[in-house]
């Protein structure tokens, strides 16, 4: 079993595995596991065509071999080969696309989103699509409408959400990376109770076209990796403007990435603690240990820990949730029964196929999120409360920005307590909205973050603890290699399950 990019990129170089290999292995470790008593429901379904692809890919890759062409080839398709893992609600041409929802059952994308198209242009092969809470909103994937994803470390434990299929399937080894989407903290919240590095890039580094939207003012594709160069050579490959989507931009640097380097000058880091985190109630102790040894770490490297105030930081949930809330009732209001997926038509007129089709097709967590947005944007209030959000928000973006100017990185825990037990707090919406705490300004101000593996928690059986390196916008290189620097002295914290 190969454990990162590098060496797997390596091994099939020299033909020690093949790609076909690759995949037939995940197939075989995703229907063993799905036969199993506690299946991880990582992943909902493999794709067909993805043997295919790795066959052809292998047929590449053994021509270039014969003719002494290997290398060149792979400078020109870097990830040649490798198998990924891709979210749900991320189109993938001929393959089904259902959000994690009975809505869209039978649906099946018509064609690829940019960043898998970028992605099969670097020779990386589509592996199959993981489960996630429905329509990415929850912060466990117990709001899938095809049962919860376990954790790999401890199937007792949510994996995270609402990208926690993607994240369950690299912590588990069936897939050596994995796409996942952000609105307030889907790929680093899993990635933290996972035991991975996970990366929300600065908004538009990476095109959304393709990518079914929630909060489209928020949204962002992420990825997740046992190391920070996992996470990197993909990003290279997907990163910059997409004709597609207005909102997308370059990346500045970009070529850095394949060749990660450690940071090394952490003699001039500054760093920003947020006062209002560390006053923040219901910080878990042993989140709150691995924080001061994180502390710890940076300082003993030389670098610059000071606490700084931002009170608007404490509007930034309730900001937040009506932004988002907005935008995804007005966004899932396209799901009618008419255009896409599911349909219950009774005979009685195009009012009561709407209703039926939606009260039948949507879950309950989908169905609040969606009155409460409406009841924002309500006449009664004239969208008022959300021009109201939007306006906490810019003043969010500025004062962050403004940080930026005298700081290089601002830290704090990635989630308030590590991974909780099935079924702990799906009843109650409001203690599950304050898993986002530490992770929906990033978000807000539209900057990039990474989760990085940073300990364990003794009170809940070991489970992993993540902390996260959030810096100022098109600042993705320089945080990987902070990442990486962590990485070299705590080698392999980012890949916890071997079998």
């Amino acid at each position: 079993m190969y454990y990162t990019i590098k060496e797997t990129v390596e091994a099939l170089k020299k033909g020690e595995v093949t790609s076909a290999q690759l995949v037939k292995n995940s197939v075989e470790t995703f229907e063993a596991d799905k036969a199993g008593e506690r299946p991880l429901n990582a992943f909902l379904e493999m794709y067909e065509d993805a043997l295919s692809k790795a066959e052809a890919a292998d047929k590449e890759i053994e021509e270039a071999r014969a003719s002494g062409t290997v290398d060149a080839l792979y400078e020109k398709k870097p990830l040649l080969g490798v198998p990924f893992a891709n979210k749900d609600n991320i189109s993938c041409r001929g393959n089904r696309l259902t959000c994690g929802s009975k809505l869209l059952d039978g649906y099946v994308a018509p064609y690829s989103a940019t960043v898998i198209s970028r992605l099969e242009n670097a020779g990386a092969v589509p592996l199959g699509r993981c489960n996630q809470d429905e329509f990415a909103m929850g912060s466990s994937t117990e709001y899938s409408s095809y049962g919860a994803t376990r954790n790999p470390i401890n199937r007792d434990y949510v994996s995270g959400g609402s990208s926690g299929g993607s994240a369950a399937a690299v912590a588990a080894n069936q897939a050596l990376f994995s796409l996942g989407t952000e609105t307030g903290g889907s790929v680093r919240l899993p990635a933290s109770y996972c035991g991975l590095y996970g990366l929300k890039p600065t908004y538009g580094v990476l095109s959304r076209w393709g990518v079914v939207a929630y909060g489209s003012s928020l949204d962002q594709v992420g990825i997740m990796g046992h190391t920070p160069e996992d996470i990197a050579l993909p990003l290279s490959a997907m990163c910059g403007a997409d004709m597609y989507d207005d909102t997308s931009a370059d990346l500045p640097g970009s070529d850095s990435l394949r060749t990660l380097k450690p940071y090394g000058d952490f003699s001039s880091l500054k760093i920003a603690i947020p006062k209002q985190f560390l006053e923040t109630k219901g910080l878990d102790p042993d989140v709150g240990a691995v924080f001061d040894s994180t502390k710890k770490w940076f300082e003993e490297k030389g670098a610059v820990i000071e606490v700084v105030d931002l009170p608007v930081l404490e509007a930034s949930i309730a900001s937040y949730y009506v932004i988002a809330l907005s935008e995804a009732a007005s966004n899932l209001s396209r799901f009618d029964g008419i255009r896409y997926g599911r349909r219950v038509d009774n005979g009685n007129g195009y009012d009561e196929l709407y209703k039926d089709t939606r009260s039948e097709g949507f879950g309950p967590e989908v169905k609040r999120r969606i009155i409460i947005g409406n009841y924002v944007l309500s006449e009664q209030f004239s969208g008022s409360t959300y021009k109201k959000g939007m306006s906490v928000r810019a003043r969010i973006q500025k004062e962050v920005a403004a940080l930026y100017e005298k700081y290089d990185l601002i830290l704090c825990p990635t989630c308030p307590t590590p991974a909780f037990k099935l079924g702990q707090k799906v009843d109650d919406p409001l203690e599950m909205y304050l898993s986002d705490m530490y992770t929906v300004f990033v978000n807000l101000a539209r900057i990039p973050s990474i989760n990085v593996p940073a300990g364990r928690a003794a009170g809940t059986d070991g489970m992993p603890v993540g902390m996260q390196f959030a810096g100022p916008m098109f600042s993705e290189a320089k945080l990987l290699q902070l990442a990486l620097a962590w990485e070299n002295d705590h080698k392999g914290c980012g890949v916890p399950v071997k079998e």
